[in-house]
């Protein structure tokens, strides 16, 4: 279909908006002091024309389903997302000039804080496979015609995930996705890789089967057609749109050392610009009018495992999961290429249609997550432990844009056994521990791991499970509840001594050497601490000034964990403890998970030994 030729007034109409846009860019970042308002003029004229012919927006109801998406990944360029936002009618002139203030929605990278912002950006390398997750949603969940939009520099092409993002979309046939990429030449310190070689982005990129189209990125006829264009592909589309960094103003046009700094002059560059204008655009309504979706909601059976039976605790999780799918239909499952081994499987088995293959890619994985949950979906990211570390800056910035994921690994620590410490997840709790609003779980039994992955889907934030890959003994009976927040007292008496405080695989190690300081006639609690965050306060407290001395044990590095968890939860007490701690100190090899567990020394043994120790000296 041939695409349709704008008319010289319609080109003046938008070349002005465009100058618009960067002098407004110029303002916001003069007003601040600081910011990337060279950034923002390069895209101006790319931004005034999606604005202005092809975005499908009501920014009165920003949770309208129907809406487009337009996501900015090369998020310093915040300046002209907002200078939009004035133009669309959205914020005022006033508000426009807040700009990093303290208190203002306009902060220095976008985040969801505005309505109209789907998730924060300002890592590169991470809104096009957002957008890739947010255009596999409308195609296979909403299975609504909105557009995604991305905003991506050429510096952050440099990043590993942007080709994760490239090869997934490609793969999946995603057509309503669109990177619009602002080829500026210059990063922070020097020229990209590529310079203004749109040709080496063009041909690196339609070899994972995308689109491409090069074009002068300040040509308003090019960018108009190239956007049409990009709408009635049936192929993800790339724009590699040329531009110049500073557009429009001499002084700083194409100049290195102009990065993230306001412009020398303001009155001088809005005056080359053109002078301040006022222009307002009435944004094209959503092309597809829905209502919000209601998820169905039905009763929830949870499997249950008879006292006494050896259970692995993913296999609790992946059950529970399953069966959570069919009483929800909002959940959905993604997936690392390990599904057989996290028990994930399950639910692909059964709900294929929720179920999403991101292959060995964690980076797009959580990514992927993180826009499905834009749109409202609760979405379960499985994949090991250890390799969940490889989408570490995805899970800080999914926190920062206050993003609802369930994340499940398996495989954690040293009780894995003979695969070696490259398949150890033995830093996880650490890092789950310091991402802001998170939860961390890690149940020691199939019961508790079941009801604790059903808890989790109405937690809100980033909520981590931690299970493991071998069978542990079910303690708990049918029909017990282990609240986030809480903790199980497994062993107690008036006369205890000390407590041991386990989680996960080292519980029934912690009973059992309860049990052997019982026959020397030591009294020891036993606490089961499914809940690392939040922690069970008042029940560690009250554990210290009973027995006065309390040993931490856990499948994982002694930093970070639930050694720091138990330190953090009695140090401001009334009567603080003697604290001891057993962690995994040395680096594992191969060998079998008994044999791990005594090499860590948290096994038993190990354990009775070291409560031993603490009341002896």
């Amino acid at each position: 279909m041939p695409v349709a030729t704008l008319d010289s007034s319609r080109i003046a109409a938008l070349t002005e908006l465009g100058q618009q846009l960067r002098v407004d860019a110029v303002r916001a970042a003069a007003a601040a002091g600081s910011g990337h308002p060279t950034s923002a003029m390069s895209a101006a004229d790319l931004m005034a024309v999606l604005l202005a012919n092809h975005l499908h927006y009501d920014f009165a109801a920003s949770r309208n389903p129907g809406n487009d998406h337009l996501i900015f990944s090369k998020g310093h360029a915040s300046p002209l997302l907002y200078a939009m936002y004035v133009a669309a009618g959205a914020i005022s002139d006033d508000e426009l000039l807040s700009f990093r203030e303290a208190g203002s929605r306009l902060e220095g990278h976008p985040t969801p804080q505005l309505p109209w912002v789907d998730v924060a950006t300002g890592s590169l390398g991470q809104g096009l496979p957002i957008g890739v997750g947010l255009a596999l949603t409308g195609r296979d969940l909403d299975r609504l015609g909105y557009r995604v939009w991305v905003l991506c520099g050429d510096g952050e092409l440099a990043e590993g995930s942007m080709w994760e993002a490239f090869e997934h979309a490609g793969h999946e046939e995603l057509g309503a996705l669109t990177a619009i990429v602002d080829v500026n030449r210059l990063g922070q310190t020097g020229p990209t890789r590529h310079g203004w070689d749109t040709a080496a982005y063009a041909r690196r990129i339609a070899a994972f089967g995308w689109h491409t189209i090069e074009i002068d990125g300040h040509d308003i006829g090019q960018i108009d057609r190239a956007l049409a264009e990009a709408e009635t592909t049936g192929a993800p589309t790339a724009i590699l749109a040329r531009t110049r960094k500073g557009k429009g103003v001499a002084a700083v046009e194409d100049a290195e050392g102009a990065h993230g700094k306001p412009l020398p002059d303001e009155a001088d560059a809005i005056a080359e610009l053109g002078g301040q204008r006022s222009l307002r655009i009435e944004v094209a309504a959503p092309s597809v009018i829905a209502q919000p979706r209601l998820p169905e909601v039905g009763r929830l059976v949870l499997p249950t495992y008879p006292e006494g039976e050896a259970v692995a605790t993913r296999t609790g999780f992946g059950e529970a999961l399953t069966a959570l799918g069919g009483a929800r239909s909002d959940v959905v499952v993604l997936d690392g290429d390990v599904g057989d081994s996290t028990r994930a499987g399950y639910f692909r088995d059964a709900h294929p249609e929720r179920f999403f293959e991101c292959y060995i890619a964690e980076q797009q994985l959580v990514a992927a997550a993180v826009g499905m949950q834009v749109q409202g979906w609760i979405p379960y990211v499985c994949t090991f432990a250890a390799f969940l570390s490889r989408a570490a800056d995805f899970l800080r910035m999914a926190a920062v844009s206050g993003a609802h994921l369930c994340v499940v690994g398996s495989h954690a620590g040293v009780s894995i056994g003979r695969d070696g410490p490259s398949q150890m997840g033995l830093g996880d709790v650490a890092f789950f521990r310091a991402l802001w609003r998170s939860t961390v779980l890690c149940p020691c039994d199939a019961n508790q791991a079941a009801w604790l992955t059903a808890a989790m889907a109405d937690r809100g934030g980033i909520s981590y499970l931690r299970t493991t890959r071998g069978e542990t003994p079910v303690l708990y009976p049918e029909g017990e509840h282990f609240p986030i927040g809480g903790s199980k007292i497994l062993r107690s008496s008036p006369g205890d001594e000390l407590t041991l405080v386990a989680a996960g695989v080292t519980v029934p190690e912690a009973i059992t050497a309860a049990d052997r300081l019982a026959e020397d006639g030591i009294a020891a609690r036993v606490i089961d601490l499914y809940s690392v965050k939040p922690v069970d306060v008042a029940t560690l407290q009250q554990a210290a000034a009973d027995t006065g001395c309390l040993l931490t044990v856990e499948d994982h590095w002694p930093q970070g964990g639930i050694g720091d968890a138990v330190a953090e939860a009695v140090g401001h007490s009334t009567a603080v403890p003697r604290l001891g701690r057993l962690g995994v100190l040395a680096l594992p090899g191969s060998g079998s998970p008994a044999e791990q567990l005594q090499h860590a020394g948290i096994d038993a043994a190990a354990i009775a030994d070291a409560a031993r120790g603490m009341l002896e000296s």
